[in-house]
């Protein structure tokens, strides 16, 4: 509905006086929720809506209804900087200032930047980002200054890119997650590249169902311990190449739940992993896989890996696919595959 002219007829609640009777008949819909957005003007950015036990009750509409149209609003993030370090701690996208709101510590008034300077001396960053975002790509990319991230809120689902999200958060020593909504991401490639502070990642909210690429996901994470993976759907994934690659002092991974029927790429997946000792990846089906060019290469410690449909295509690229890796854990691997080429 164009509202662009009838901006005089909106009164302070948010409706307008000409379609106020219409609204009125619409009370008992389900669909309430969506006929007051669409009667809001722009510069509101359905800031007014917010749930209310009395309110709910008078308009019939229920909690499952008002969460699928409160995913208008703003995602809400809090941010701890390291003290006395400067520069930027959030990269906005080119024309899409107006959808970022950042306030320091309490305060409520608006700053109109996104890096810290010298006389700033604060202790959290507040961040609420409007709906019209749709994508996260490089949001946080190269930002050096900030040591924990804390995801508020976020009931939308529009967000489809993730990408490099975190790349280079070399600083980063927390990240919750836990309330992030992924339902529709399809590209995470890099999104934790180089995030070398991090010792924990929990993972396990995450609905990967829709992710296509998580190519260098984890690259470069060196002081990564444990990353929990429990709950990931990699149905859809073609891509996992640097997958884990890097991730130093790694020592077990959990593997039983990602799928890799429908991946092609898995080279340097696991490569450097030099802390690794043993990995389980039996119910890998790799007949897909057309690269696996280093996959294992420098896993130094590695001395058990438990194979099962791990089939080699003939067509694959096996590079030095354990180069640095110990004798008897190729021959492992050769011996599953004694039809096909090693």
């Amino acid at each position: 509905m164009d509202t662009t002219d009838d901006t005089k007829n909106i009164r302070k609640d948010g409706f307008k006086q000409n379609n106020s009777k219409n609204i009125l008949n619409n009370l008992k819909s389900n669909y309430f929720l969506k006929i007051l957005l669409d009667n809001l003007p722009k510069n509101k950015s359905l800031k007014i809506i917010k749930y209310n036990k009395k309110f709910q009750n008078r308009i019939k509409v229920s909690i499952k209804d008002y969460k699928e149209y409160s995913e208008h609003s703003p995602i809400e993030l809090e941010l701890i900087p390291i003290k006395n370090k400067l520069g930027i701690f959030i990269n906005i996208p080119d024309k899409e200032e107006e959808f970022f709101h950042i306030y320091f510590d309490d305060r409520k008034e608006e700053i109109n930047r996104n890096h810290l300077n010298e006389k700033d001396k604060i202790k959290t960053i507040q961040i609420k980002i409007d709906y019209q975002i749709i994508s996260f790509q490089n949001l946080f990319k190269q930002c050096k200054c900030i040591e924990s991230i804390n995801c508020k809120k976020f009931y939308r689902n529009n967000i489809i890119n993730m990408s490099f999200m975190f790349f280079g958060c070399s600083s980063l020593k927390e990240l919750n997650l836990s309330k992030f909504n992924t339902n529709n991401v399809e590209n995470m490639v890099g999104m934790f590249y180089g995030c070398s502070s991090l010792k924990e990642l929990n993972l396990s909210s995450f609905n990967t169902s829709n992710v296509i690429y998580l190519g260098y996901l984890f690259f470069k994470c060196s002081l990564l311990e444990k990353i929990n993976l429990s709950n990931f759907n990699t149905n859809k994934v073609v891509d996992m190449n640097y997958m884990f690659s890097k991730c130093s002092s790694l020592k077990e991974l959990n593997l039983s739940n990602i799928n890799t029927n429908n991946v092609t790429d898995m080279n340097n997946m696991f490569s450097e992993c030099i802390s690794l000792k043993k990995l389980d990846i039996s119910n890998f089906n790799t007949n897909n896989v057309t690269n696996m060019s280093y996959m294992f290469s420098r896993c130094l410690s590695l001395k058990e890996i438990y194979i099962s449909d791990f089939n080699i295509n003939v067509e694959a690229n096996i590079t030095d696919m354990f180069l640095g890796c110990s004798f008897e854990l190729e021959k492992k691997i050769s011996d599953a595959n004694k039809n096909r080429r090693v």
